[in-house]
């Protein structure tokens, strides 16, 4: 059988994953599935066909060594999906400025890399007409560091000091109807789930409590997204477009989730099979 490994991290415990589900469909297509931890020394990267960026969920903490092993699969035999050149645009949530400028509508956000004051949060008020803002690292991954503010506090000044970060309003549709997750393999829609926050928290990410819905997504959400999809090349093996509907009732941009987002196969029964399909068909390419 051919090999493809499943890129992830030491251990998965108090996360919540469920790429097993697409071992035994790939198994069908004849691949053979291994798990391989992206801190793990000494991997022959030669051994696979392909390695696939499932669930490295701690790459955010050191993504300069993270990218040093994306550099070494990417040098090897291993097809790595997404490609290098995705991963490198969507690392940084910079990536916003270009859907931004490319007219793609995005929760409006401002870009930092200054020192966070109280007389800058309250410029952030004004600037944005909002009593909340959300303040998290450009480089970030489970909502780790991201904090919902109403007033200055000097954790900010210290969890920020050499992070460049992100300010958004904070928006109340996260809390009223949740945040949609589009997922698309290999550039074909698959499946649709909705994500709201538990009782008095505003993070969807079921590590929070997030409460987790499967959805059939009407059309202006699909157009949303597919604009979104759209803008992306090349094509990736799998994408995730995070969307929350904004006060005059229009989608925007969250983020793209293009590096390892979860992909809710539970969601979706046939989720799973697709996704195997979209890949075998990829490297058959």
């Amino acid at each position: 059988m051919k090999k493809v490994c499943f890129l992830s991290m030491d251990s998965l415990e108090n996360y919540v994953a469920d790429d097993e589900l697409a071992i035994a469909p790939l198994g069908e297509l004849g691949w053979q599935v291994e798990t391989v931890s992206w801190r793990k020394a000494d991997v022959d990267w030669n051994d696979f066909h392909a390695v696939i960026i499932r669930t490295p969920w701690d790459y955010q903490r050191d993504p300069e060594s993270f990218l040093n092993v994306l550099e070494s699969i990417n040098s090897s035999n291993a097809r790595l999906e997404n490609p290098l050149e995705i991963v490198h645009w969507n690392l940084n949530k910079n990536y916003l400025k270009d859907l931004d400028n490319a007219g793609i509508p995005i929760v409006p956000t401002e870009f930092s890399n200054l020192q966070i004051t109280e007389n800058a949060i309250d410029d952030w008020f004004d600037k944005f007409k909002t009593g909340e803002l959300i303040i998290k690292p450009a480089v970030s991954a489970t909502a780790e560091f991201t904090y919902r503010v109403k007033e200055f506090f000097p954790e900010l000044e210290k969890v920020f000091r050499s992070r460049d970060y992100l300010v958004q309003p904070f928006i109340s549709q996260i809390i009223n109807e949740g945040e949609y997750s589009l997922f698309y393999f290999d550039g074909s829609y698959s499946h649709t789930i909705l994500k709201a926050p538990k009782a008095d928290d505003f993070r969807v990410q079921e590590e929070h409590g997030g409460i987790i819905t499967a959805v059939k997504p009407d059309e202006s959400l699909l157009a949303s997204a597919q604009k979104a999809l759209d803008f992306i090349s090349p094509v990736p093996l799998y994408a995730r477009i995070d969307l929350v509907r904004d006060q005059r009732g229009r989608f925007c941009i969250m983020e793209l989730e293009l590096i390892e987002p979860a992909l809710y196969f539970r969601m979706d029964e046939g989720s799973a099979s697709r996704f195997a399909r979209a890949f075998d068909d990829r490297m058959m390419r």
